[in-house]
């Protein structure tokens, strides 16, 4: 496993996606990742699988400390005291004292950002998240954040694949000292469909999905979660380190169309802004 840097923290570049994974099946995958060699390990409070996980984590031979463990703040529960109250939840539910990364989920407009960013930096100074950060936040968000704010983000995790470009945001986190987190970073499966994808993947041996973690990773400040259930799927997303895009195969895959937008709920943001 290789490891980005950010805020001075290290971070396994491919971790664990876990939506939509619940009850035994969301166990029974996160221990199987983590005998797979998976130490990145990412969920929310509105996945409704905190307590699966942490007993998975429990279960396991990985000393805590080993493993980097993220959850998220629902955009319902931003208010200053509901982020006090919620993220406790969530650690007893985790069943760990603290997560190495606290992040909100998706802005809302309801509640004041700054008394959010608040709870989130009481709650690092106690020592119960060692980061904060945040989620699809456009980039005029994003700045408000870093720089009005002044808030020491370790990421933005955003949607981000071979049919969706942040490249405006990554160029800015050069600048910021702070991570992107690619979350469907196989555009929910459509990677595997895409011709020029499959052609680069046949040149080294891989599957296009191998190819669009690979493009993800090979960018300075990237990192990816991949979801992924069953074992085949979950050593194919860690099974990445042993080739390299060329420049030109690289720039091939830049060149895709990038407006292919799969995540957009009725309270998301304005993207363009």
């Amino acid at each position: 496993m290789q490891f980005k840097t950010a805020q001075g923290l290290d971070i396994p570049e491919i971790g664990l996606g876990t939506y939509k994974l619940y009850g035994k099946e969301c166990k029974r995958v996160v221990t199987e990742a983590i005998n797979l060699g998976y130490r990145h390990i990412d969920t929310a409070q509105m996945y409704k699988n905190e307590q699966e996980i942490g007993d998975a984590i429990r279960s396991s031979k990985v000393d805590r400390g080993d493993l980097f463990l993220a959850t998220k703040v629902w955009h319902t529960n931003l208010e200053h005291d509901d982020v006090l109250q919620t993220v406790e939840d969530s650690l007893r539910a985790l069943q760990t004292p603290y997560v190495d990364l606290l992040l909100i989920h998706w802005p809302n407009k309801m509640y004041p950002l700054e008394k959010t960013l608040e709870a989130l930096m009481v709650l690092r100074d106690q020592g119960k998240a060692q980061a904060v950060g945040i989620c699809n936040f456009p980039m005029d968000l994003t700045r408000k954040v870093v720089e009005d704010l002044r808030i020491p983000i370790f990421t933005n995790q955003v949607e981000y694949h071979p049919f969706l470009a942040q490249f405006d945001l990554l160029d800015y986190s050069y600048d910021h000292d702070f991570l992107i987190t690619a979350y469907s970073p196989l555009a929910q499966g459509e990677v595997f469909q895409n011709e020029t994808l499959k052609k680069i993947g046949e040149e080294h041996g891989k599957t296009a999905g191998q190819v669009s973690l690979r493009w993800l990773i090979e960018q300075e400040n990237v990192i990816a979660i991949p979801k992924a259930s069953s074992a085949d799927h979950l050593k194919e997303n860690l099974d990445i380190y042993d080739f390299e895009l060329t420049d030109e195969q690289f720039e091939t895959i830049d060149e895709i169309e990038k407006n292919r937008r799969l995540v957009n709920p009725s309270f998301a943001p304005d993207w363009g802004s």
